[in-house]
């Protein structure tokens, strides 16, 4: 740690802004993640980013600029290379004259980045402080492919339509500008703005007349760009052979991943897979950023009463874990969350996943290959010669395999995994329906948590709103609680979330942890409806949909979002 990092911490400490123990948890997070400290204590929700600029411009007297309500001078980004704004999480905003160069800065004391500058620019440097976030987001905004670039690739491909053919192998560098062909150029271009955009999923359709490209940005797929018919065999072909599949194999589905690499030094997997379909074939690319995995419960966004449920249970020496929800809910997130808590050097962890999608160091993390007969079941088999204490199961999908885990879970070990239910309760029958006994349910589920992703507010266009009591009663919204939903939000719409009005998403939960009454109904062959309500008159529990309610009341999130993810609580 240099003594400029030091130097901010403490001023942020020394003016209560940030306490000691929030301070360390920022540096590991910044040491994990490879971000600035301002940038970590942000991340983690620590603190506010405008706050922490204004107070680093009046300690270092510089000029405060709130970057939410100016744009950059696109002309005068271009002095400066991404990978090193990036890298110091800083961006040129405008000149001053023909030698001074304005430049919004996270740490205003980085006397080195201000050298740097001078020296890369030959000019003088004016450094004004800014929100990390912001300054950030400025980055993605002026330095992902323009459409511009896109729509120019497009139109190179429709020009030699039918000439392509795809040869020898590629570059995987990203951000390369070499003179490679025009359908190498574009499928770099749709995975950079995918990175940029911070899309969770690319879709390549072909149809009869067209092919389309459709990103999943914040659960939502959105149309973005429409290569010519006849050029989408070759950008399959380019893909495949960057996923080092087949690209001869044309009749069955294939799954591979890709690794990129941005100017940064940033990488980004990619996990690929590819179907045939009527006029083609269709490719989905998961973006695994391992950059963007916050496994950490602290930042989950979990209340106190939450967070010290799911230690407790976790803490256990026996039992099982649960998580269950759709997918793209942020299972995936929470269960990696859970196995960091308690992934340390006493305690032996393994994994069974298909596919594995992140590395955890210190965890022995299993791929699963059901072609040669390597499933989750005979993972589990093999585990439990492993002298394990902590397994994880990606799925429990059929009796075999929920026998072995039920098995493992009341002998000793700890057993997490996920299951598809609607909400936590539910979890019960599937589970007896699956085959396991009522009486085994009862005595080795320690918690099953329930979970779903709901979009924010976007925080550039926000507007207060004002929602008839009708609606709020009708979610399930108690009358003595009105009074509380005064403060209500939403995103207008702007180029900052791409006038969508939401930007990122946050979990919402349902924990439900075993009790004696509880186990006493499973046993009982009570209704699910009966379990629920018990768990909530007498455990406390917050459903989904209490806890979107609760998103909502904080201006978070909006009515719509709250219906979308969750379903009323009639009993």
């Amino acid at each position: 740690m240099s003594a400029k990092k030091q130097k901010v911490g403490d001023l942020l400490v020394r003016d209560k802004l940030v306490s000691a123990n929030d301070l360390k948890n920022a540096r590991d997070y910044q040491a994990k993640n490879g971000v600035t400290l301002e940038l970590a204590l942000i991340e983690l929700g620590v603190v506010d980013g405008d706050e922490v600029a204004k107070k680093l411009s009046d300690e270092f007297a510089v000029p405060y600029l709130d970057l939410s309500q100016f744009q950059p001078n696109p002309e005068v980004v271009k002095l400066v290379s991404p990978a090193f704004c990036r890298k110091h999480v800083i961006i040129p905003v405008s000149k001053v004259g023909q030698r001074c160069l304005v430049v919004a800065c996270s740490d205003p004391s980085n006397v080195f980045v201000k050298n740097d500058l001078e020296s890369v620019t030959q000019m003088t440097i004016q450094i004004v402080a800014a929100n990390s976030v912001r300054i950030k987001e400025a980055i993605d905004k002026h330095y992902a492919p323009k459409k511009a670039e896109i729509n120019t690739f497009i139109s190179d491909l429709e020009k030699a339509e039918d000439e392509f053919s795809v040869q020898g192998q590629f570059s995987e560098n990203i951000d390369e500008d070499a003179s490679d062909g025009v359908v190498i150029k574009f499928v770099n271009a749709i995975l950079s703005e995918a990175i940029q955009t911070k899309a969770s999923d690319i879709h390549i359709e072909v149809y009869e007349k067209k092919c389309r490209v459709r990103y999943r940005i914040d659960g939502k797929l959105q149309e973005k760009l429409f290569p010519p018919r006849g050029t989408a065999g070759a950008i399959a072909s380019r893909i495949k052979i960057m996923s080092k599949m087949d690209i001869a194999e044309k009749r069955r589905p294939q799954d591979g991943r890709l690794k990129v690499r941005q100017s940064s030094g940033k990488e980004v997997d990619f996990r690929v897979s590819v179907i045939p379909v009527l006029f083609g074939e269709k490719i989905v690319m998961r973006l695994l950023d391992q950059s963007n995995l916050s496994a950490d419960l602290n930042t989950l966004g979990l209340t106190n009463k939450e967070l010290l449920m799911i230690n407790n249970c976790i803490s256990k020496p026996q039992g099982m874990v649960l998580m269950t929800g759709p997918t793209g809910s942020g299972k995936t997130t929470t269960i990696y969350s859970i196995l960091n808590e308690i992934n340390i050097t006493e305690t032996n962890i393994s994994t069974a996943e298909d596919p594995v999608e992140y590395n955890i160091d210190g965890i022995n993390q299993v791929q699963v290959n059901s072609e040669i007969g390597f499933n989750f079941s005979e993972a589990l088999r093999s585990f439990l010669r492993q002298d394990p204490d902590v397994i994880m199961v990606g799925e429990i999908r059929d009796t075999e395999t929920a026998e072995i885990a039920f098995k493992a879970a009341s002998t000793g070990h700890l057993v997490v995994s996920t299951l598809h239910t609607n909400d936590s309760v539910a979890t019960i029958s599937r589970l007896v329906d699956i085959g396991v006994p009522a009486y085994m349910v009862a005595e080795v589920i320690n918690l099953v948590v329930a979970q779903r992703l709901v979009r924010l507010n976007c925080k550039s266009c926000l507007k207060p709103i004002e929602i008839a009591d009708e609606v709020l009663l009708d979610l399930g919204v108690k009358p003595e609680e009105l009074p509380e939903y005064k403060n209500l939000k939403k995103g207008k719409g702007c180029s900052a979330c791409n006038k969508s009005g939401y930007k990122g998403r946050m979990p919402i939960f349902e924990i439900l942890e075993m009790t004696t009454d509880l186990r006493k109904g499973i046993i009982a062959d009570v209704s699910n409806a009966k379990l629920k309500k018990s768990a909530i008159e007498k455990g406390g529990l917050v459903t989904l949909r209490r806890s979107a309610l609760s998103r909502l009341r904080d201006g978070l999130t909006t009515v719509e979002e709250v219906v979308n993810t969750s379903v009323g609580d009639d009993l």
